[in-house]
């Protein structure tokens, strides 16, 4: 909890008491504390994707990780769905594939992808990737978000688009590509695939997925319907400043992380 507001968050905020209090990401006494709540905010993580209806069989993975070693990460256990897995379930594996806590598989896609992520970005703690209905719908399209909202805005010049579509994904190779695409963003299309997010956190990731996925939907319902206004550059740019920023994506993410949590209270476990 802060009294002194960030930047990003301030604009946002209007007249409130000298008590007042906005919640900004925890800081932690131990490695093992960090962990815990990594594990706990990724289940809740794959329970959001679950109440969304992300899930598409077996397809789809977030990553978190590891606060001891960076090149470990904790991931959902292959076949297992988004609404059932609790912290306790969840897979450690390193960067070469090796399962370090866990007796569960782990979808191959999943690690080629995310490790090659995380390798390429040092600064992305979660990643989150799945076959969401209006996400894969628009990566068919091999084209950008435009922007046509607010909410689009906050990936205004900063999502890439992987073009090189191979089928599942099952190597190593291919997973760099996707690194590569990404770049310095916080999202890629994956084209005929689907949405990949990144973020310093698993409720940024997250959050950057739900609202990129309802940001295609939007889209897709506005090109239907005619041709979309697209909003001025200078207007999106600040637009992206506000609405874009790491804090911006953890904080918008509160909201569902504690309503997840307080109807799925199993997911702690």
């Amino acid at each position: 909890m802060t009294e002194t507001l960030p930047e990003e968050l301030a604009a946002a905020v209007g007249p409130q008491t000298a008590s007042a209090q906005i919640p900004l990401p925890p800081t932690f006494e131990s490695i093992e504390v960090e962990r815990t709540y990594r594990k706990q905010q990724l289940a809740a993580g794959f329970r959001l994707f679950g109440r969304f209806g992300f899930s598409e069989g077996v397809a789809g993975h977030i990553t978190v990780r590891d606060p001891e070693n960076p090149q470990w990460f904790w991931v959902n256990p292959f076949g297992m769905s988004f609404h059932h897995i609790t912290a306790s379930d969840l897979i450690l594996v390193d960067h070469e594939g090796n399962v370090l806590a866990g007796n569960a598989p782990v979808n191959r896609a999943a690690f080629v992808i995310h490790s090659q992520v995380h390798k390429a970005r040092p600064d992305v703690i979660a990643a989150a990737h799945s076959h969401s209905i209006y996400g894969k719908a628009f990566s068919s399209l091999g084209i950008h978000l435009d922007p046509i909202t607010q909410d689009a805005c906050a990936f205004y010049q900063d999502h890439g688009l992987y073009t090189d579509y191979r089928g599942v994904v099952n190597e190593q190779e291919e997973g760099e590509r996707i690194a590569a695409a990404l770049g310095s963003h916080k999202a890629v299309i994956l084209q005929n695939h689907g949405l990949l997010t990144g973020g310093g956190s698993v409720a940024e990731a997250v959050w950057w997925f739900i609202t990129m996925e309802r940001s295609c939907q939007a889209q897709l319902l506005a090109m239907a319907a005619g041709t979309p206004k697209l909003i001025d550059h200078d207007v999106a740019v600040t637009s992206h400043a506000q609405l874009g920023s790491p804090l911006a994506g953890w904080f918008q993410a509160q909201p569902l992380f504690t309503q997840i949590m307080r109807s799925d209270p199993d997911l702690l476990d």
